[in-house]
């Protein structure tokens, strides 16, 4: 019986804390036997972050991104560590790493020494800045967030740039990473041969600014904060109600027009001000003020019944109980048991090989 459709696959894990280990758990749920290494007796550092703190004492925030794996302690401190380290390669299809820029080749475990004797083996690397000028930067999600321009078009206005309320940059680039390693699987089974793939972290940001970050490639826009606002899109931001705020998101002509139906004053469609996309931007913020004083003649959730009914996006802001809340509503079965501990699903949905959940996360080596 197969574990999903990387039955198989092992994978020698010498990452921590987040992108690597994100990774890692995305290719164990899909079959990968997943062997992580830790320093014995300390572990991997997202161990000792808390609280908050499972009943059985682990940080979630380990148990977040470490299900599907089985962990082994190794010394790479000690030639038996290196070793040890170099035996369990010897046995992998994959190996990640994010160690600090120019660990591996220390330790005589790089793609360059490990491959000589294992041509069809898969090798990334995750770092924070590359493996050049940027290899001395710590690879810090907040430092990313902040370097790499996020933050600059996070936050509440002008002055007041913020953070992401998650290591997001961690996040993405532990996709990027899982993309690699697919696509490079997919290589070796056309032609045996392996291959390093090296991702870092503000390349991986870079890359998911996406309409930001084409704004300054495609046409030298620098852009800035607009709160909740959207820089291209109007009406697509948070809107008062005569409660709570809403979440209303505009996406083209036509459902500005019914916006405008729903809300009692059909006549916004037809204003000049605001007739296309690019008239509502232009007059963000008299639209805004017309928008508010609408919204504040009824309740968030009277809104909401009244646009969705007429085909306008919208919803109120949740907190992360009531976004599991909807989740379960919607049957989309968010939460799952990966060996007795409740852990968040694996997003991919695969009609004939389906994630599983084989073991929990690991205790400490």
């Amino acid at each position: 019986m197969t574990t999903g459709p990387l039955d198989g696959v092992i994978v020698a894990d010498f990452t921590r804390v987040l992108a690597g280990p994100y990774c890692t758990m995305l290719l164990g749920d899909m079959g990968a036997e997943v062997i992580k290494v830790e320093r014995p007796g300390a572990g991997d550092d997202t161990r000792a972050w808390g609280p908050p703190y499972a009943p059985s004492g682990q940080s979630t925030y380990f148990a977040s991104v470490n299900r599907n794996k089985n962990a082994v302690g190794i010394d790479l401190g000690t030639p038996g560590g290196v070793q040890a380290a170099r035996d369990l390669i010897a046995g992998a299809d994959i190996v990640i790493e994010n160690f600090k820029v120019g660990t591996m080749e220390r330790l005589g475990l790089d793609y360059a020494n490990v491959s000589t004797d294992h041509p069809a083996l898969i090798y990334c690397t995750i770092s924070g800045f590359g493996s050049g000028a940027g290899r001395e930067l710590p690879g810090y999600d907040l430092l990313v967030q902040a370097m790499g321009g996020l933050m600059s078009i996070t936050g509440p206005g002008p002055g007041e740039p913020t953070k992401v309320g998650v290591a997001l940059v961690d996040v993405i680039t532990g996709l990027h990473a899982t993309v690699g390693i697919l696509a490079a699987l997919h290589h070796r089974d056309a032609t045996g041969q392996g291959q390093r793939i090296e991702v870092n972290l503000l390349s991986s940001l870079l890359s998911a600014l996406v309409n930001q970050s084409s704004a300054y490639a495609g046409a030298g826009v620098v852009p800035g904060i607009l709160g909740n606002a959207h820089p291209s899109i109007a009406p697509y931001e948070v809107y008062a109600t005569a409660d709570r705020p809403l979440i209303i998101a505009v996406g083209n002509d036509r459902q500005f027009a019914s916006l405008a139906q729903a809300l009692g004053a059909p006549g916004l469609a037809d204003d000049v001000r605001y007739r296309t996309n690019p008239d509502r931007v232009a007059n963000r913020e008299d639209l805004k003020q017309e928008l508010l004083a609408l919204l504040a003649l009824a309740s968030a959730d009277e809104w909401q019944e009244r646009l969705t009914r007429a085909g306008v996006p919208c919803g109120p802001i949740n907190d992360i109980a009531q976004a599991f809340a909807l989740a379960e509503r919607l049957g989309l079965a968010p939460i799952v048991d990966a060996g007795g501990t409740p852990t968040v699903a694996h997003p991919i949905g695969f009609g004939r090989t389906p994630a599983t959940y084989r073991l929990p996360p690991p205790a400490s080596p």
